[in-house]
Formats: C-alpha cells, sequence, structure tokens
C-alpha cells in the first residue's frame, strides 16, 4: 500500500433549510349538515363539490379556477344551520396556510362585529401571525356586498384584503386564488381574477381609492375592486389595486405584507442550525453573517431587494483591540457570553413595483 502524507476523509452533513409555501389557502364555508368538521386537503377542485356541496365546494372550486392559482386548498366546514366559525378557524389556526377566506361571507355591520365571522377571521390573522407558531403568518381576505362602493364598512387590519366587486360569485374566494398564485414580492396590482365582474364607475372607483392627483402616488382607502381596463386586450376582469385593509399601516401593500413573512421565515429556516452549533467568536458570528447573506444576496440579485446591511453588535466590538475596550463594551462582550444571545440588526431595502407612472407630454 503506498504511502499516503495527507489523508482526507469527507464527511457529507448537508443542511437543508425548511421552505416554507406561499399560497395554501385555508377556506371556511358552510355545508348543510357536514359529515366531518375537520379540516380536508384538495389539490384539485374535482373533488370540492362531491365533499362539501354547497358555499364551501364552490368557494374551493373558484380558487383553484384562477391562473396560476394554489396548489393546495384546505376546506373547513361549519354547520349551515348553526354555525361555528370561532371553533372552524381554531382548526385553521394549526394548519400551514398563508391564505385564509370565508366562503360566501360579505362584511356588514354583523359580520364584522368582534364575534361575527369577518370580525372573528381579522383577530385570527393577527393573533396567529403575531403569536403563532414560526411559519403560520397569514393574510385574510373578505369581500364588500355585491355592487357596494363604501370602504368605510372594513374593519382596518394590514393583514387583511378587502374586495369591492359586482360579481354574483364569490369574489374573495377567487382572489384569495389569484393571491395564492404570485410569489410574495410580487404586486398584486392588474393580475386577473378569473370572476365574472362587471366594472364599477369612474365614481365609484374614487370612493373606493380616494382622490388622486397627476403628481400624488396611490391614495388608497383600504379596498381593492375589480375592474376591467380599456387598455388591456382581451376584456377580462383584474384586480384595481394591491392594498392591504389598513391605508395607514407602513406596510401599505399586500406584497409587503406576505414579503416580510416570507423574509422572515427564510433567515429563521436558515439560522436554525446555528443554534447551539455557533460559537460567540469572531469567526462564529462571520459566519453567521455569512448565512444570512446565503439568504439575502440572491433576493438582491433577483431585483426584489435593492440592498440589505447585516450588523452584529458584539462582533463590532470583538473586531476591536481588547485593550481599548471600554468597561461598558468588556461587559456587553461579557453579557453576551453568559446569556448565550447575539443581537443582529438586519436592514433590507424592498425594491417596490412601479403602481402608477405620471407623463408630462409636451408638443411644441
Amino acid at each position: 500500500m503506498p504511502v499516503r502524507y495527507v489523508r482526507v476523509n469527507p464527511i457529507i452533513n448537508l443542511f437543508a433549510p425548511a421552505v416554507r409555501a406561499f399560497g395554501t389557502t385555508a377556506v371556511v364555508g358552510r355545508v348543510a349538515a357536514p359529515a366531518t368538521t375537520d379540516a380536508v386537503a384538495f389539490t384539485s377542485p374535482d373533488k370540492a363539490q362531491d365533499t362539501f356541496p354547497g358555499d364551501l365546494g364552490q368557494a374551493i372550486e373558484l380558487a383553484f379556477q384562477q391562473t396560476p392559482g394554489p396548489t393546495l386548498v384546505y376546506g373547513v366546514p361549519v354547520d349551515n344551520a348553526h354555525p361555528d366559525y370561532k371553533a372552524a378557524l381554531e382548526i385553521v389556526a394549526g394548519l400551514n396556510v398563508q391564505l385564509v377566506v370565508l366562503a360566501n361571507t360579505p362584511i356588514d355591520d354583523a359580520a364584522k362585529a368582534d364575534n361575527g365571522p369577518i370580525g372573528l377571521l381579522s383577530a385570527h390573522v393577527t393573533a396567529v401571525s403575531n403569536t403563532g407558531a414560526d411559519g403560520l403568518e397569514r393574510m385574510g381576505i373578505a369581500m364588500l356586498p355585491k355592487g357596494s362602493a363604501d370602504p368605510t364598512v372594513i374593519l382596518p387590519n394590514e393583514r387583511m384584503v378587502y374586495i369591492a366587486h359586482n360579481s354574483d360569485q364569490d369574489a374573495a374566494a377567487a382572489v384569495a386564488g389569484t393571491i395564492a398564485g404570485y410569489e410574495p414580492f410580487v404586486s398584486l396590482l392588474l393580475k386577473p381574477v378569473n370572476i365574472v365582474s362587471p366594472p364599477f364607475s369612474p365614481a365609484d372607483i374614487e370612493k373606493l381609492n380616494g382622490t388622486e392627483t397627476p403628481a400624488s402616488g396611490p391614495a388608497g382607502l383600504g379596498v381593492n375592486w375589480l375592474t376591467t381596463p380599456a387598455l388591456l386586450p382581451g376584456n377580462g376582469v383584474y384586480l384595481g389595486e394591491g392594498y392591504t385593509g389598513n391605508p395607514g399601516s407602513p406596510k401599505k401593500y399586500i406584497d409587503i405584507v406576505r414579503m416580510v413573512d416570507h423574509v422572515s421565515f427564510l433567515l429563521k429556516a436558515q439560522l436554525i442550525g446555528s443554534i447551539g452549533n455557533v460559537r460567540i467568536s469572531r469567526s462564529g458570528l462571520r459566519a453567521l453573517i455569512a448565512q444570512m447573506e446565503a439568504i439575502l444576496s440572491p433576493l438582491v440579485d433577483a431585483d426584489v431587494l435593492n440592498s440589505f446591511e447585516v450588523v452584529v453588535p458584539v462582533l463590532t466590538l470583538l473586531d476591536k483591540d481588547p485593550t481599548t475596550l471600554t468597561d461598558a463594551e468588556t461587559q456587553a462582550i461579557h453579557t453576551a457570553e453568559v446569556e448565550r444571545l447575539v443581537q443582529v440588526l438586519a436592514a433590507v431595502e424592498y425594491a417596490g413595483a412601479v403602481h402608477r407612472i405620471s407623463i408630462d407630454l409636451k408638443f411644441d
């Protein structure tokens, strides 16, 4: 046997971060005497009506009819005679979904009360997103009554999406299916919705959106509408905007809320492998930063983010000459090592999509 001066025994232990879906949808709806109250998963609309005849089955079918549409939809029935939406939403709370809609349930004073179905949905998406398990952040979709152009009827909530429509179909389910088909960073403005809904008048759209001037950006009162723009061929139905249900929120658009949830999960999934393994040292914390860069850099390359910056304050202290550290800086390092807690500051600049173009056309 020849002499081998250097012997390498490679051990492969690759870490694959968890992947989060972005369009899994839960539909809660009425069924006459349902055979089960559990969630049923559908990967196609074929058996939706047979399993849940009525509003729920129709909503699931309509969600799947969107293009590109969802790949997985959960149906959660409530008894038509005595609908218990609270119990149904408790079941949905344990599902790994990103969108929740109530079948054929327009918002009105009774529906948006604290114990009403829309009120419960709004509270559900907020509570689960803020205090639920990692990856369960979600948004709710609800519709105004057919023909309504009154944006004041909504419950303001950045995790809700409200739809104004002129359709006899379930506009909320259709829009939920539309949102489900697009990656989180995609703006929902002017995305097609497969539904029959005659357009609103310009006056109604101004009521829903608020007044805009040529020099202003989108106004927005928290309600989106279905429209048929003359400039788009085919006479199809499209989402007129991509607002969340809280016009006063910094996260005014649906894609911002979804993208924050998405990036947060990606970073958590990447860094979970560091827990219990990475040392609070210069080399260990640099490895931590490299793992975060591995998530954020591809988003910059894809033009989803303009830029990002990651700062680890304790690493800044570790990089300094130990003889120059103040007592407070030395104590900060000691505290991090004793408590085994590392603070990381990450700032990302999101590249928002164009929603308005103002052109000054001058003829000489």
